[in-house]
This record gives structure tokens, sequence and C-alpha cells, in this order.
């Protein structure tokens, strides 16, 4: 079973998704749920963020310490244990500092994950398998999004209905504990054994249909591996070789610029909106229960994000990047004004504001396409996979940033203010896309 890449490439790559979805999206329902502000949830939650940002740092002593397969199976155990600690902590007085603390954990360990888990799919497939599973694990990796920002939100919110909102949420992670056990003993048998054919990293694929698909936040699942480069048995230099790569190419100023403000819309509005499904209709929010934001955004929207971004990636692929900027980042911006006219509606029905949550998604979907497009474009030549890891590390400082202050910014002006707030914002996505240069040819699909 060790040598059969369908027993464990699937579960290898829902195991990624939960813990990071965890901590980038049910943690910030969670806490509102429990009383939170918005200032304090957006301010605590975005820290979160900072592993992500810093992983290129220790990604390159992954391999050089002990193998892939150790580090998934010890990160998985973690993972296991931090999410039984937000489960303890969760009915007691110091619930907040204690949930915190396993959260930070939960985030450096699913980092870490990450790196490991990329590694072993590189090492322990072929290259014609690697390219065989990578839409069944993006496929899997979206599952996983379901899974946590649907059904475990989901399940929460029915259990809210017999039971204190403390004991709900407590109830909730400790079969999100349970589960993560249940695939660290699965992963323990199906994982192949240190594998060590050890391939150089693949030279930055000319990107095709379905190339690129996206998470619930954004975080890409791509045929540009981001990691390969960083945890080969090279070491720490190669990082630092990929550092100076990075800063001396061609258009940086105007690629940094790109990469850290192209979400600053988005890294604000993901922080407010569940907060904002989730607020009484008095308080300026929609008034959902627990259990239909789950479905909104675990299902409806995970739906319209995945059209969204197939779609993109199958435009691309005719006419290249170039062509499609413009209509993806108008895609990506004027969405975000269903935002406004929900706040400003007030209490609407179910079925609309499944409707605007699913044309944001998708508009979402489809305009992040042109934004990933640009890293692995920009990512081209030199060490490209090891740049590449460097620009996802820029995008999640760029999602960590304006996420800190969009609590305060909901809470002293008002979610209508707010949300009118975050379309202006739009402009800059408009001005760091108007400086950024393109090949015309760049994403075509070759003949």
């Amino acid at each position: 079973m060790k040598n059969k890449p369908y027993a464990w490439v699937p579960s290898l790559y829902l195991a990624e998704a939960l813990p990071y979805v965890a901590v980038m999206v049910i943690a910030t329902t969670m806490y509102k749920r429990m009383g939170l502000s918005n200032t304090d949830l957006a301010l605590y939650t975005s820290w979160l963020y900072l592993p992500w940002v810093i992983k290129p740092l220790w990604s390159p002593f992954i391999a050089a310490i002990r193998t892939e397969r150790w580090w998934v199976l010890l990160m998985q155990l973690l993972i296991s244990v931090g999410f039984a600690g937000v489960a303890f902590t969760l009915p007691t007085a110091f619930w907040l500092q204690g949930t915190l603390a396993f959260f930070w954990i939960l985030a450096f360990a699913s980092a870490t994950h990450d790196i490991a888990a990329d590694g072993l799919y590189i090492l322990g497939l072929s290259t014609h398998d690697q390219s065989l599973y990578v839409g069944i694990r993006s496929t899997f990796y979206r599952i996983g999004n379901i899974v946590g920002q649907g059904l475990l939100v989901m399940l929460a919110g029915w259990l809210e209905k017999s039971n204190t909102v403390p004991m709900a949420w407590s109830i909730s992670f400790f079969v999100l504990a349970g589960s993560f056990l249940a695939l660290w003993l699965w992963h323990s048998m199906a994982l192949p054994e240190d594998p060590t054919k050890a391939q150089d990293p693949p030279p930055a694929l000319p990107v095709r249909e379905g190339a690129i698909t996206n998470d619930s936040e954004g975080k890409a699942v791509s045929q540009i591996h981001s990691t390969p480069s960083l945890t080969g048995r090279a070491g720490g230099g190669s990082f630092w070789l990929a550092l100076k790569t990075f800063f001396t190419k061609p258009h940086i100023i105007p690629a940094l610029l790109f990469m850290l403000l192209f979400r600053f819309p988005e890294g604000q509005l993901v922080k407010i909106a569940n907060p904002f499904l989730l607020d009484s209709v008095e308080a300026g929010g929609m008034g959902l229960s627990t259990e239909s934001v789950g479905f909104v955004y675990g299902t409806i929207g995970i739906i319209g994000l995945t059209i969204g971004g197939l779609l993109g990636g199958w435009c691309v692929s005719l006419h290249g990047l170039k062509r499609w900027l413009w209509p993806m980042v108008l895609s990506i911006s004027l969405p975000d004004l269903v935002y406004v006219y929900l706040a400003d509606a007030g209490q609407v029905s179910f079925l609309v504001v499944n409707i605007c949550v699913f044309i944001e998604q998708f508009g979402y979907g489809f305009g992040f396409t042109a934004y990933m497009l640009y890293l692995v474009y920009f990512s081209q030549g030199e060490r490209s996979t090891a740049v590449f890891s460097i620009c996802t590390a820029m995008q999640a400082l760029g999602m960590m940033l304006p996420g800190m202050i969009a609590g305060w910014i909901a809470d002293h002006f008002g979610y209508l203010q707010f949300f009118w707030w975050v379309v202006a914002c739009c402009f800059v996505t408009f001005a760091v896309s108007a400086l950024i240069k393109i090949d015309p040819a760049y994403g075509k699909k070759l003949s």
C-alpha cells in the first residue's frame, strides 16, 4: 500500500487543508461566537499568518534534519494535540489565552506540514504520477475546505442549539482532533518509506488550463511547487541564494507592490465577512446562525470559488494572462459591492445572502487566477521554485497586514462604512495592476 499513491495523496492533502482552514477561517467564526470584538478577533487571527510569511526561513532545514515522511507524521500528531488543546481550553476561564496559544502551535505545525507534504509529493512520486495526481490533490484540498469551514462550522452551529457556545465549539474541536489522529494513524501505514530518489526541482512549467486552483483564502495549490528547492538536501544556503535572486530580478519594485497590495481589499474583507453575517441585525449584521454561515461559506462559497478559478484558468489558457488581467482585476474587485448591498439592505432572505456570497466568491476565484499566475510568471528563471516560495510568503504578508486593521475599522465606523472603505481600497488593486509588465504570450496553451 505504501507504494500506491492513491492510498496517501488524497488523504495527505485533506490533512494539509484542515489545519490551515481551522487557523485562518474557523478561528474567526469561533471567536465571534465567543463574544470577541471585531477589533480583537481580526488582529489576533491576522497575526496567525506569520508562520506562512516566514516559512521560507526554516524550510531548508526540514529535509536536512529528518525525512519528509518523519516531519509529516510528527506535524500531524502535533496538529491533533493542538486541536485537542483548543477543545480543552474553550470551556475555561482562560479560554482566549489558551486557544490563541494552541492556534499558534497549529499555525507553525501546519506551515511545517505544508513544506514536508509537498516535498514528499515530489520525492515520493515519479514525474508522471506528479502530473497525474495534481488534480486529485487539488480536489481533496477543496474537500478539506468544505469539511473545515462548512461541515465543522455547521456541526458547531447544530451543537449550539443544545449546549453553551463554548461547549459546542469544544466538542467540534474534539471531533477535529480525533479525525486528525485517525489521519495520522492511516498515514503511519500508508505513506511511502523515506523516498530517496531526490529529483532536481522541476522548472517553472508552462501554464495551462486548470494549473492554478485556490482555497478559501487564496492559498495556492499549484503545479509550480513552492517547496522542493528550499526543502532539498543542500541546507540553508539555498534560501539566501533564492532571496538574492528574488530581490535582483527585473522590475522587482512593481512586482513587490503587486504581491503585497493586490489583495489589500480582500485582506480586510475576509476577516469581517463571517462576523458580519453572524452579527445581529441591530448591530448592522445579517443575524445568521452559525449553522447557516457554515453552509453559506462552506458550500455555496466554495462552489463559486472553484468555478471561478477553473474558468479563470481556462480563459488564460486561450488568450494569455495579459489579455485577461484587467477583466480579472475587475472581477476580484467589483463583487465586493454585494456586501455594501447587504449591509445597506439589512435583513434579507437567506437565498439572497447565498446569491451574494456566490457572486463575490466566484469573482474572487476568477480574479485571483491573475494574481497567482503573475507569481508564477515572476518566478520564472533561475531557482524558480524557491523564488515562487518567497512570492507566496509575500502573498501571506499581503493578507496579514490589512487584516490587522479591518476589525478596528468595522467596529469604529460600522459595517456599511467598512464595506464602502473596502470598495474604495480596490483602487489600490487597480494602481498596482497597472505597474506590472507581462509578456503577451504568457499563459497561452502550448499547441
